[in-house]
This record gives structure tokens, sequence and C-alpha cells, in this order.
């Protein structure tokens, strides 16, 4: 059997272009999955000039299992994000944090011949989740990249009773915000302006801050204190002296968002105030599987812009994207059926 389906790449100068994946075996643990929806992530603009197939939040139905395969069946709707495989043997990988193994195949470093912007994907079984009845494909991209990049953390440092600062109210912040109110916190949107306040509440959130014009966050005068803060804008330049103003002691920053910038804080406020800081990756199994069956049972939903999969589709998402008017994710779909190109040998 050959296995074929149209495949958009990224390019030296950064312009999208359409290509062809092939391959003629299917390894005993994968599953060939014909693609119909795929998330633009920002990490897709990272990579947009390397010669390598762009998207790594894919949707799609399952079209053939290898021998091996245990939980999925052709035509099961299933997605994938940005982990496709694992060792499975290592101190990670053994202690439930996939994620962290030193030679987990990830979007970017591996499989760079295939991805979510295109008609056919083959993937690990075990790092592709069957999608709920209850949501829509559409909505399901960014809840398998985004979404547990929020969830993770979350489950792991906050509690019902925490007061939390949701920083940036974008692609990750607006999730963010869903996932801590569907947790029970009191949740705290900050953002730079005002344009996002109606947004956020009707989100969640049950207060609002605008940041752009104040130099001191003293001056925000939050009604309360948070127990942790969770840092998903995109800025290059984060101010945690600023940020520490607005927390309790014993506090906790999260950082979910991707900075090339050295990280800096105060030193002496950090320690005698014992504010943890901590990293966030993409999710373990586990947490894989949970963000979709909580996001279904809590009604959490990303809030999208839908794009065709096509060149032009592709390089207006991205371009908007860029230019942070995509209000909150950018989705793909094949709007025409695309061409099969599996042929039996």
């Amino acid at each position: 059997m050959v296995y074929g389906g149209i495949t958009f790449r990224g390019s030296r100068y950064g312009q999208i272009h359409e290509s062809r994946f092939f391959r003629d075996t299917l390894q005993p643990d994968e599953v060939v999955i014909k693609v119909t929806h795929s998330g633009v992530c920002g990490t897709d603009l990272h990579f947009a000039h390397s010669d390598m197939v762009l998207g790594h939040e894919g949707v799609g139905v399952v079209q053939e299992v290898g021998a091996n395969c245990k939980t999925l069946q052709v035509g099961d709707r299933v997605g994938w994000g940005y982990t496709y495989w694992s060792c499975g043997r290592c101190s990670a990988c053994l202690t439930a944090n996939e994620a962290y193994c030193p030679t987990a195949g990830k979007y970017g470093a591996h499989h760079l011949d295939q991805g979510s912007f295109g008609s056919l994907a083959i993937k690990s079984e075990n790092w592709v989740f069957k999608i709920p009845d209850g949501i829509e494909s559409r909505d399901a991209p960014p809840l398998l990249c985004g979404g547990p990049s929020v969830f993770s953390p979350m489950v792991e440092f906050l509690k019902p009773t925490d007061r939390v600062g949701i920083l940036g109210v974008g692609g990750l912040g607006h999730l963010a915000i869903q996932f801590a109110k569907a947790m029970g916190c009191d949740v705290v949107a900050l953002s730079g302006t005002e344009a996002k306040r109606e947004d956020a509440i009707s989100l969640g959130a049950r207060e609002f801050y605008a940041t752009n014009e104040i130099e001191d966050y003293n001056a925000l005068n939050i009604t309360k204190p948070l127990d942790s803060l969770i840092v998903t804008s995109g800025s290059q330049n984060h101010d945690f002296a600023n940020y520490y103003k607005l927390l309790k002691p014993v506090a906790t920053v999260i950082l979910l968002t991707i900075s090339f910038n050295d990280l800096v804080v105060p030193f002496i406020p950090t320690v005698a105030n014992g504010i943890k800081i901590v990293g966030a990756t993409p999710a373990n199994v586990l947490i894989q599987i949970q963000t979709l069956e909580f996001a279904e049972r809590n009604n959490i939903r990303p809030i999208v812009e839908e794009f065709p999969m096509t060149v032009a589709g592709i390089t207006e998402a991205m371009g908007k994207l860029k230019n942070g008017e995509i209000r909150y994710r950018a989705i793909l779909s094949w709007q025409e059926e695309p061409e099969d190109e599996t042929e039996a040998s």
C-alpha cells in the first residue's frame, strides 16, 4: 500500500507551498488519518521559514490501523498535538511525564514531511486521541495543544479556592479563563487594553484590568491579591517585579508562553516571598485525554475563525495571527474534498 496526500509547507522566505506526502509502509502501532481540520498555532509562525510541513493541531478520521493498534478503529474521529511519540522506558515516561521524554518525537524536529496542514497523516496510536462526541471537529484542534497546555499546570498547581490571574486574553488566555472558571477558581483577567474586557468577563473572569498605561501595578488596585498568575501573553518583555505586586506570599507563577529573552526575576522578592516559578510543556497522554473530557463536560470551547485548507487560506490565517488579528484561534478546514492519493501496491 502506498499512502499519499496533500501537504502545505513553509519555506525560506515564509511563503506557503503545496506539496505531497508519501509513505509506502504502515508500522504496526500507527494509524492513518484523513485530516479534516487543523489549528493554526503561534508555533507554526516560528516554523513558517523552515522547509517542513506545518501544523500540529490535527483532527480527522481514522482510515486504517496498524496490526498492533488496540484502542482506535477505522471511522474514529481523532486528533493529535505537539508530541508524536515517546520511548516509554525512561524515567519521564515511567512517571507519566512522557512529554519530557528526552527522545520524544515533537513538532518541528520530527515528521517534517507531514503535519496537520494537509489531507493525510500517519501517527503513533499512543499519541492520537478520540474526540468526544460533544465537541465539534472545528472546535477540537485548539483543545489538542493550547487546551492541555493550560489545563495541565492547573491540575497540578491550582485549587478550586484559588484566586487566579490570567495574563493575556488571546489564543491561550481565553481558554485558560474557561478552564480556571470550570475548576471553581476566582478568575482575574489582565490584558493590555480594554478591548477584550467584554470577552474576558463573558468567558468567566470576575474581574478585568487593563495594564498598558500602568507603570506601577500597585495602581491597578486589584480587590485581593492572587494565589497564582498564569502568563499566556506573548510579550518578549515580561516585568516580573510588577507581576509580584499582584501576588500573595507563596504564590505560583506559571509560564505558558514562549520568549527568546532571558528569564529575569527580582531575586530577593522571589526568595523572601516564597514565589514559585513554573514552566510548562505540552502535556502527557493522560492530561491530553482528560482535557478533552473536561472540556466536553464543562462546555469549554475555543472562539474560532475558520479558513480554507488552501495556500491562500493558510497564508491569510497566518498573516492575521502574526498581526494579532485573530479572535482567538484560527482553524483550517477542507471545504472541498481533497484528492485521495492512497493506492494499493
